[in-house]
């Protein structure tokens, strides 16, 4: 079995769930790149520009991160070092696989927990008890949810979040919880994968939960593909 192989869903909602990842990955670099090739022609052409886009870009890249680094676990885009491990043989590998998915799953973890906390008061809701493992939420918490970002402005589609975090009070710009909701999504996400990536090892679905050997494999491919052709 190859823990590099290209990544299928085996289920229909599996494969549902992969064009929304995809999708919503494709939608934010394409609104990061739209916004920024506007913002240039407007710059160069007209000397003007949208005084929100560079904030507005530098959103949607902390999004596209913290929502990518959970797809690349899911499709084992990562790269790691299997140089030790491969010194074992199949059941060794499979102890190391183990132990790494489970170290994974603890940083997700407390990675998840350290971004709720963080984000929790900006949604005007309780952050969690106890420094590494949450015992319960805290009684009182400081209300951030009036923060609101430099320069985007609040579209009217999202005034809802006004009398249901902000106490009625109107924004002016768009509140910072807009973009830091993606912390504790990002990390669940990220933690769901590492789960569903350990699970597999265990059952002897993967042998790693990273890519091996993708350079030698690339070069492989493009040597045979050269040869087919004749060059």
């Amino acid at each position: 079995m190859s823990g590099h192989r290209k990544y299928e869903a085996k289920t229909a909602f599996g494969r549902v769930v992969n064009e929304i990842e995809e999708t919503a990955i494709a939608v934010i670099l394409g609104l990061m790149t739209l916004i920024t090739f506007i913002n240039v022609v407007l710059r160069y052409g007209f000397n003007e520009s949208l005084i929100w886009g560079l904030e507005a870009v530098s959103i949607l890249f902390a999004w596209l991160v913290l929502f990518g680094v959970s797809y690349c676990v899911k499709v084992t885009a990562h790269l790691g070092v299997d140089a030790l491990t491969n010194l074992f043989r199949a059941p060794g590998r499979k102890v190391f696989a183990l132990v790494s998915g489970l170290l994974c799953i603890i940083y997700a973890f407390l990675l998840l927990k350290g971004s709720w906390d963080y984000f929790a008061n900006f949604a005007n809701l309780p952050a969690t008890e106890g420094r590494w493992f949450p015992l319960g939420f805290e009684d009182r918490f400081l209300n951030k949810a009036w923060y609101i970002t430099n320069d985007i402005p609040m579209p009217d589609w999202l005034r809802f979040l006004e009398p249901l975090i902000n106490e009625g009070e109107e924004y002016e710009k768009l509140p910072r919880v807009i973009g830091y909701a993606m912390l504790p999504i990002g990390m669940a996400l990220l933690l769901f994968r590492f789960v569903q990536a350990t699970w597999r090892v265990w059952k002897g679905d993967a042998d790693s939960l990273i890519v091996s050997h993708e350079a030698e494999d690339a070069i492989e491919e493009i040597a045979a593909a050269r040869g087919d052709k004749g060059v």
